[in-house]
């Protein structure tokens, strides 16, 4: 039988392709485990964290993620915006994340940490006061994005038009520049 509810328990080196999960955990570990592919529809996920953990395309339809730390992980493909979004709260640290979508999201104040944000779509999210910091934006998409007292101070490869997004109080270093007014065609040196 499949247990429901599982508490304060950490997995190691578990390959959840195969695995049967329970509905819901809470203050729980993953480490070193596989998610690739897997059904993770309508499990809920409180207080909980992966670490080097590989999730890639795994299936995310109603699945809840409050307060959620992801450190180390392969995320790719993933589409956050089938989560349940009531109260959804991550933070993701050292990440993949490529080609995933956060799109029409609120997850207001959400920390990325030195992750790989290639080809994700951000597309009317609102990421007002997130920490973005030393992250490879290369191709990703911002269109309709709230992105008010956003931190992008150290991060790259980000093209967001202001014309279309909403950066009121945003960070962005010198350097970035490029990133606000490629549309333009302007040389900045």
């Amino acid at each position: 039988m499949k247990s429901t509810y599982i508490e304060n328990k950490d997995f190691n080196n578990q390959d959840y392709t195969k695995k049967e999960l329970a509905r819901e955990y809470e203050y729980c570990t993953f480490s070193n485990c596989i998610f690739t592919n897997a059904d993770l529809s309508e499990i809920q996920f409180i207080d909980c964290k992966f670490e080097d953990c590989d999730l890639s395309m795994a299936k995310l339809d109603s699945a809840v993620f409050r307060d959620v730390n992801f450190v180390n992980c392969k995320l790719l493909g993933l589409r956050f915006e089938t989560c349940n979004s009531f109260l959804i709260s991550f933070s993701f640290d050292n990440c993949i994340l490529n080609y995933a979508s956060f799109y029409k999201l609120k997850i207001k104040n959400t920390s990325f940490k030195n992750c790989k944000l290639e080809e994700v779509e951000f597309v009317e999210s609102d990421l007002t006061g997130s920490l973005f910091e030393n992250c490879d934006f290369y191709r990703a998409v911002f269109e309709n994005t709230k992105l008010e007292k956003a931190d992008f101070s150290t991060s790259f490869n980000y093209s967001i038009d202001p014309e279309i997004n909403q950066i009121k109080k945003a960070k962005f270093s010198d350097s970035g520049l490029a990133g606000l007014l490629g549309k333009y065609n302007i040389i900045i040196e």
